[in-house]
Order: structure tokens, then sequence, then C-alpha cells
């Protein structure tokens, strides 16, 4: 009998919040929205903060403002789906928000 091994497809980004109000809690539930629909764990994390990227408590604590550079992990069959969508939310349609 053999063994199927799974391999997880791990990517790592780093997305810069551009809106002007940063990451509160409107852009803060369309990225956990987001994110949610994606087969793989997210992680994000500013300095020494870590969140779980589908979790609206973990996400908010970030204090991300505009100008905040955030590490994005993603890990899972979809990793690279899930980061290509979230670039596009953060940086190119800044959350559906104006930039500074």
């Amino acid at each position: 009998m053999g063994e199927t091994v799974l391999e997880k497809l791990v990517c790592e980004t780093t997305l810069e919040i551009k809106n002007a109000e940063g990451l509160h809690m409107r852009p803060a539930m369309q990225f956990i929205d987001l994110a949610s629909q994606f087969d793989c764990k997210i992680t994000v994390s500013n300095a020494d903060r870590v969140a779980d990227g589908k979790s609206i408590m973990q996400v908010s604590m970030l204090e991300a403002t505009c100008g905040t550079r955030l590490q994005v992990r993603a890990e899972g069959p979809d990793a690279d789906r899930a980061l290509e969508a979230l670039r596009e939310l953060v940086e190119v349609r800044m959350f559906g928000e104006p930039p500074p």
C-alpha cells in the first residue's frame, strides 16, 4: 500500500495599507470575508503582533494605519490564489476607500 503525501503550499507576501483610514473595522471585515473563502490558513503580522487572518477580533487588533506593511502568510491548497485576491483588495481596490 502506498501513501499519498499532500504538500502544503506556503506563500508569503507583504501588503501595504494604502487607504487613508487604515484597517479599521469595515476593511478588516472585508479582509476576513475574503480570506475565509479560501482553503488555507492565513496569518497576518504587524511587527510583533500576529493574527489569524480569518478572525475579525485578531485582525482588528493589528492597528494597521495607512502606510503599515503587513506580512501575510497563507498555507494550504489555494494559498497563492488567496494572497493574490487579498493583494487586490488591500493594495489595488484599497477596500473601496479613498487614498490619503
